[in-house]
């Protein structure tokens, strides 16, 4: 408290001190103004009867200034905006002197008041711009700041530019411009030079010693920042990008929101998801909300979007207390420490621990992402993989039939179209036990499939940098692995829209792109880090995995024929497919008796029952060697 009391004296001292240094200022101008008006040889009885008046004539300058809402400004970060306020205030007080003149007979000379106004602004200014240049000169010969170097010379640029001086201290100085904008060249802009195109960014930063790099150019993603972003990193600078000036707004600029580091989801060519928020509103607003697998990449950036819409209460379930413990920690920080939110540790296995979180909380809304999603791992431990991913969400979707849930939302996987491996098949199942519910329960279940993820847990992307900050080799299955990508707020946003649209037992699609070649893929982020493939790092060929196969599938050949678009151009939905609930009853108790035995090729064999597609990756390598 007894900080901002002093630091609003302080203002009130400062404003003061500007106005008694401005009324000094005009008491000169006015000196200089009589004795240019008669060169010199002005009267003494002249003299006296403009000195009478000068009360009078200081007041109307306070009173104008203070009006204006001069002495409210903070002149060390004023552009053009402050210089016209500051002219309009003396250009008022000039006229309202010369009406006074004129109507209380001050007998005056006009020119004398007219030049008054016309000196008192531009000393008004000098000191101003004197202090300023003072202020700065003394900056500059403290420690020295990071020399920054803006990428955009548009209206980002310059929104960079402003918030490095007004923050200088922590962020460093802006020395310079580049725009690919040929017109733009040898221009200034915010007192700074656009010395070229990005192409000449190395050159640029050997010449002016430049230290950081910010990108500045909103809007632009894809192959183009791409580009951008490993011309930056090839220097060995710093490279940030500027956020977008709405979210930066509302931000502590001491704490350098303005600009984030680089992250791998800048070079993936993903157009931003239009999202219909009045509709994922309407199912989430005031709900209570339960994210199984919450602490997981993508059930984590889903509880992050659903804190987006003010959700009654968060549950975050998850079996691992580290993950979920720092999402806790990440949310307080960001919504405060009466968020809400609660962890809840527990195993989707167990059907108790489920039904007393559902009778405690009355959830609406259950996002389930909760898997074991490893393929080769899940190679050798497919008992594991068929307890957590087929019986522990059968659990939930018991638990959650039983206790009122409005809307079950299952994260699902490309894998599961034509499965090659355990893990994929397991998530066929799980598609199937859920419009398997869906036939008979009136909540509202459906299912999201979607490919890879860029930056989860266990993907290629952490693994490709883990290896090139080592300095290579990147490891690579095969040349002609290829696989779906987007980002995971990407994904996460999408399930959330997908929630919304509620086709019972619908199976979504989401639209996922072309799909990319892996070492297209491990080329791109080597460049991202300012490397040259091949050269700087190497590519090695080191076979598929178990349970991998070159290419995944977003649709089975029988879903694909009839598969149409929802009202989000993102989502599709696949048609249900027909089988027996009987036999699949059947299959499941055989499942899980199979599963008691520990026998894996037996668990391989139930599940080969059940999905009637799933080839598993050891017989496609029998029958190609028998070939």
């Amino acid at each position: 408290m007894k900080s901002i009391i002093y630091g609003k004296r302080g203002l009130v001292i400062r404003a003061v001190g500007q106005l008694l240094l401005d009324l000094i200022m005009v008491y000169l101008s006015l000196r200089l103004s009589i004795f240019m008006r008669y060169e010199g040889l002005v009267s003494r009885r002249i003299l006296i009867r403009i000195m009478r008046r000068m009360p009078m004539i200081l007041t109307c300058y306070g009173c104008a200034g203070l009006a204006g809402g001069v002495y409210s400004m903070i002149w060390r970060y004023a552009s053009g905006r402050e210089l016209f306020r500051l002219s309009a205030t003396y250009a008022a007080a000039g006229g309202i002197t010369l009406v006074l003149n004129r109507a209380l007979g001050w007998h005056i000379s006009r020119p004398v008041l007219g030049m008054t106004a016309v000196f008192s602004l531009v000393l008004a200014v000098s000191t101003r711009y004197l202090w300023r240049m003072l202020r700065e000169k003394k900056l500059s010969s403290a420690p020295r700041k990071a020399r920054i170097l803006i990428v955009g010379a548009g209206e980002g640029g310059v929104y960079a530019a402003r918030i490095c001086r007004q923050n200088r201290a922590n962020l460093g100085t802006p020395v310079a411009f580049v725009d690919d904008d040929p017109l733009k060249h040898h221009m200034r802009v915010s007192g700074l030079p656009i010395c070229g195109s990005s192409a000449q960014i190395p050159d640029i930063v050997k010449k002016k010693a430049i230290d950081e790099i910010i990108v500045a150019i909103p809007g632009t993603h894809g192959e183009r920042l791409t580009e951008i972003i490993s011309i930056c990193k090839s220097t060995r600078c710093r490279t940030r990008i500027l956020s977008y000036p709405n979210d930066v707004s509302k931000t502590d600029l001491d704490r350098n929101p303005a600009f984030r580091e680089l992250n791998t989801s800048d070079f993936l060519s993903r157009a931003e998801v239009d999202l219909d928020t009045e509709k994922i509103r309407s199912y989430i607003t005031g709900k209570v909300v339960l994210v199984t697998g919450g602490g997981g990449s993508i059930g984590s950036e889903i509880c992050r979007q659903v804190m987006r819409f003010d959700p009654e209460k968060l549950l975050v379930f998850d079996i691992y207390e580290n993950c979920a413990y720092e999402l806790l920690c990440e949310l307080q920080q960001k919504y405060g420490s009466t968020v809400p939110v609660e962890v809840i540790i527990g195993s989707i296995r167990d059907k108790a621990r489920l039904d007393d979180v559902f009778s405690t909380y009355h959830p609406s809304v259950v996002f389930h992402a909760a898997a074991h999603k490893h393929v080769p791992l899940m190679e050798f431990s497919p008992g594991e993989a068929v307890k957590n991913n087929v019986f522990g969400t059968h659990n939930l979707l018991v638990s959650a039939s039983e206790h009122g849930i409005d809307r079950f939302v299952q994260l699902s996987t490309d894998k599961a179209v034509n499965p090659t491996n355990v893990m994929g098949a397991t998530k066929r199942i799980t598609e199937m036990l859920l419009q398997s519910f869906a036939k008979t329960t009136d909540m509202k279940c459906m299912a999201v499939r979607f490919g890879n993820v860029l930056g989860s847990h266990g993907s290629v992307i952490p693994l490709f940098e883990s290896q090139i900050r080592k300095g290579g080799p990147v490891t690579v299955t095969h040349p002609d692995v290829t696989r779906y990508f987007m980002t995971i707020p990407e994904a996460a946003q999408l399930v959330l829209q997908a929630g919304s649209l509620a086709d019972p037992g619908a199976i979504y699609v989401l639209d996922m792109g072309e799909p990319v070649r892996i070492v297209d893929l491990a080329e791109k982020l080597i460049r991202f880090y300012g490397y040259k493939p091949g050269t700087d790092i190497k590519i090695e060929y080191i076979g598929l995995r178990p349970g991998e196969k070159l290419y995944e599938e977003l649709l089975m050949d029988k879903e694909s024929a009839r598969m149409t678009r929802t009202n989000h151009n993102k989502i599709f939905v696949a048609p249900p497919m027909d089988f027996s609930r009987e036999k699949f009853d059947i299959y499941l108790n055989r499942l899980w008796e199979t599963i008691q035995s520990h026998d894996d090729q037996q668990v391989v064999d139930a599940l080969k029952e059940i999905v009637h597609t799933y080839r598993p990756n050891r017989d496609m390598m029998d029958e190609a060697s028998d070939n």
